[in-house]
Protein backbone atom coordinates (compact mmCIF):
# COMPACT_ATOMS: atom_id res chain seq x y z
CA UNK A 1 0.00 0.00 0.00
CA UNK A 2 0.89 3.24 -0.08
CA UNK A 3 1.53 5.84 1.92
CA UNK A 4 0.34 9.76 1.73
CA UNK A 5 2.39 11.97 3.40
CA UNK A 6 1.09 16.02 3.10
CA UNK A 7 4.07 18.61 3.65
CA UNK A 8 3.75 22.01 4.98
CA UNK A 9 6.07 24.49 4.86
CA UNK A 10 6.60 26.96 8.36
CA UNK A 11 5.33 25.99 11.72
CA UNK A 12 1.43 27.10 11.51
CA UNK A 13 1.87 30.94 13.97
CA UNK A 14 -2.08 30.69 14.14
CA UNK A 15 -3.31 29.01 17.49
CA UNK A 16 -6.73 28.40 15.90
CA UNK A 17 -5.22 26.84 12.50
CA UNK A 18 -2.31 25.21 14.43
CA UNK A 19 -5.70 23.63 16.24
CA UNK A 20 -7.69 22.51 13.65
CA UNK A 21 -4.41 21.05 11.99
CA UNK A 22 -3.45 19.03 14.39
CA UNK A 23 -7.24 17.57 15.08
CA UNK A 24 -7.36 16.46 11.15
CA UNK A 25 -3.58 15.11 11.49
CA UNK A 26 -4.66 12.91 14.35
CA UNK A 27 -7.64 11.28 12.47
CA UNK A 28 -5.63 11.12 9.13
CA UNK A 29 -2.91 9.40 11.21
CA UNK A 30 -5.37 6.72 11.79
CA UNK A 31 -5.96 6.33 8.55
CA UNK A 32 -2.07 6.08 7.44
CA UNK A 33 -1.82 9.60 6.27
CA UNK A 34 1.22 11.46 7.65
CA UNK A 35 1.72 15.03 7.96
CA UNK A 36 5.03 16.49 7.92
CA UNK A 37 6.19 20.42 8.65
CA UNK A 38 9.21 21.20 7.05
CA UNK A 39 11.37 24.42 8.71
CA UNK A 40 9.90 27.21 7.56
CA UNK A 41 13.65 29.18 7.39
CA UNK A 42 14.38 27.20 4.27
CA UNK A 43 14.43 29.06 0.93
CA UNK A 44 11.18 28.00 -1.51
CA UNK A 45 14.21 26.70 -4.01
CA UNK A 46 15.47 24.73 -1.08
CA UNK A 47 11.86 23.50 -0.15
CA UNK A 48 11.35 22.34 -3.85
CA UNK A 49 14.87 20.57 -3.89
CA UNK A 50 14.10 18.64 -0.72
CA UNK A 51 11.21 17.86 -1.77
CA UNK A 52 12.09 16.25 -5.35
CA UNK A 53 14.95 14.22 -3.14
CA UNK A 54 11.93 11.82 -1.70
CA UNK A 55 11.26 8.52 -3.67
CA UNK A 56 7.27 8.77 -5.14
CA UNK A 57 4.75 10.80 -6.81
CA UNK A 58 4.52 14.27 -5.37
CA UNK A 59 1.42 17.05 -6.24
CA UNK A 60 1.97 20.54 -5.66
CA UNK A 61 -1.38 22.38 -3.94
CA UNK A 62 -1.34 25.24 -6.18
CA UNK A 63 -4.54 27.58 -7.00
CA UNK A 64 -3.91 27.97 -10.23
CA UNK A 65 -4.11 23.30 -10.31
CA UNK A 66 -6.73 21.47 -11.20
CA UNK A 67 -10.40 21.76 -9.58
CA UNK A 68 -11.58 18.85 -7.74
CA UNK A 69 -15.15 18.67 -5.58
CA UNK A 70 -14.90 15.92 -3.01
CA UNK A 71 -16.24 12.82 -4.71
CA UNK A 72 -13.50 12.50 -7.57
CA UNK A 73 -11.03 13.64 -5.17
CA UNK A 74 -11.63 11.16 -2.56
CA UNK A 75 -11.56 8.46 -5.18
CA UNK A 76 -7.68 10.21 -5.66
CA UNK A 77 -6.86 9.51 -2.44
CA UNK A 78 -8.46 6.17 -2.53
CA UNK A 79 -6.11 4.87 -5.61
CA UNK A 80 -3.22 6.74 -4.05
CA UNK A 81 -3.40 4.15 -0.90
CA UNK A 82 -3.92 1.58 -2.69
CA UNK A 83 -1.06 2.21 -5.00
CA UNK A 84 2.46 0.75 -4.72
CA UNK A 85 3.96 4.10 -4.59
CA UNK A 86 4.36 7.05 -2.41
CA UNK A 87 2.30 10.64 -2.57
CA UNK A 88 3.75 13.76 -1.25
CA UNK A 89 1.38 16.34 -1.27
CA UNK A 90 2.85 19.91 -0.56
CA UNK A 91 1.80 23.22 0.32
CA UNK A 92 4.30 25.62 -1.01
CA UNK A 93 5.38 28.23 0.77
CA UNK A 94 3.55 31.64 1.64
CA UNK A 95 5.74 33.44 -1.28
CA UNK A 96 3.99 30.91 -3.70
CA UNK A 97 5.81 27.62 -5.73
CA UNK A 98 9.21 29.15 -7.31
CA UNK A 99 9.67 29.24 -10.81
CA UNK A 100 11.67 26.05 -11.19
CA UNK A 101 11.71 23.77 -14.60
CA UNK A 102 11.97 20.71 -12.26
CA UNK A 103 8.49 21.38 -11.10
CA UNK A 104 6.31 22.69 -14.31
CA UNK A 105 4.93 19.20 -14.95
CA UNK A 106 4.26 17.92 -11.86
CA UNK A 107 0.31 17.49 -10.97
CA UNK A 108 -1.25 20.55 -9.43
CA UNK A 109 -4.35 20.58 -7.21
CA UNK A 110 -6.14 22.94 -6.12
CA UNK A 111 -8.32 23.83 -3.28
CA UNK A 112 -10.45 26.27 -4.76
CA UNK A 113 -9.24 29.45 -7.18
CA UNK A 114 -9.26 31.85 -4.38
CA UNK A 115 -6.74 33.10 -2.37
CA UNK A 116 -6.05 32.12 0.68
CA UNK A 117 -3.66 32.52 3.98
CA UNK A 118 -0.78 29.93 3.46
CA UNK A 119 -2.06 28.57 7.41
CA UNK A 120 -5.79 28.69 6.15
CA UNK A 121 -5.05 26.52 2.71
CA UNK A 122 -3.23 23.69 5.11
CA UNK A 123 -5.93 23.44 7.35
CA UNK A 124 -8.22 22.88 3.85
CA UNK A 125 -5.82 20.39 2.87
CA UNK A 126 -6.07 17.83 5.98
CA UNK A 127 -9.51 18.92 6.49
CA UNK A 128 -10.37 17.38 2.72
CA UNK A 129 -8.30 14.24 3.25
CA UNK A 130 -9.93 13.76 6.15
CA UNK A 131 -13.27 13.84 4.46
CA UNK A 132 -12.10 11.91 1.29
CA UNK A 133 -11.31 8.85 3.88
CA UNK A 134 -14.61 9.33 5.10
CA UNK A 135 -16.86 9.61 1.73
CA UNK A 136 -14.59 6.11 1.54
CA UNK A 137 -15.61 4.66 4.37
CA UNK A 138 -19.19 5.53 3.86
CA UNK A 139 -19.44 7.59 6.80
CA UNK A 140 -21.83 10.24 7.52
CA UNK A 141 -19.47 12.98 7.52
CA UNK A 142 -20.12 14.02 3.98
CA UNK A 143 -23.21 15.37 3.74
CA UNK A 144 -23.58 16.23 -0.32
Amino acid sequence: MGRITVHLHGKTKDKASATLIEMYVKRLEQRSIRCVTHPGKTTPQSYVTQLLSMSGELVLMDEGGLLESSIPFSKRVERWGLSTGDVHLAIGPAEGWPKDEHITDLLRLSLSPMTFPHELASVMLVEQLYRATEISRGSGYHKA
